[in-house]
């Protein structure tokens, strides 16, 4: 497993926050994603070769937010 620290702009609130987990959640290959409110960013645990960074950033647009 790896992990990794997007940055997502336009998270306001826990709805915001379950948006973006569940955007990639659903993901193949994301074992885990836990937004930091305050930070503005979201930590993702996940496997390499099932699934990229590109695909993550993605999946959180299509949800509705900014990633940096």
């Amino acid at each position: 497993m790896d992990t990794t620290v997007i940055n997502v702009e336009g998270m306001t609130c826990n709805h915001c926050k379950m948006s973006v987990e569940k955007a990639l959640t659903n993901l193949a290959g994301v074992n885990k994603a836990e937004v930091n409110l305050a930070a503005k960013n979201v930590t993702v645990t996940f496997e390499p070769g099932k699934v990229d960074i590109t695909a993550m950033k993605n999946a959180i647009t299509r949800a509705g937010y900014e990633v940096e």
